[in-house]
């Protein structure tokens, strides 16, 4: 039995591995998603134009970078400010803005779970 003064245990093995796997699935997601996705927005969209492309791709390759970064504490913070520019992005055409409110709920519920499991 668990007193009060003992924090509960996960149940996992490493708890901050998983949590660093959570956090670089959920970029290296985004960072897929959002390279298929410029086709279909420009089919869709047809005032998709060369800046809102660029940035779809700039933010794919920062999402990227940062999955593969997760083992540093400030990419938690990078992955937030990351979110906040995909929201942003939506001034450029309003599907980069339904894409930045999935992830944005997606990235907020990685850090719910994230400080659950690691208090």
């Amino acid at each position: 039995m668990t007193g009060p003064e003992q924090p509960r245990r996960s149940g996992l093995r490493d708890p901050q591995r998983s949590v660093r796997s959570l956090g670089a699935a959920t970029l290296a997601i985004e960072a897929l998603v959002l390279l298929l996705a410029i086709q279909p927005i420009r089919v869709v969209g047809a005032d998709l134009g060369g800046a809102a492309i660029g940035a779809v791709v700039g933010l794919a390759v920062l999402a990227a970078v940062l999955a593969g970064m997760m083992r540093r504490p400030w990419a938690w913070h990078a992955g937030t400010v990351l979110q906040g520019l995909l929201l942003l992005a939506g001034l450029l055409h309003w599907s980069l803005f339904v894409l930045g409110v999935i992830f944005a709920l997606v990235w907020g519920y990685a850090l719910h779970v994230r400080r659950v499991i690691l208090g």
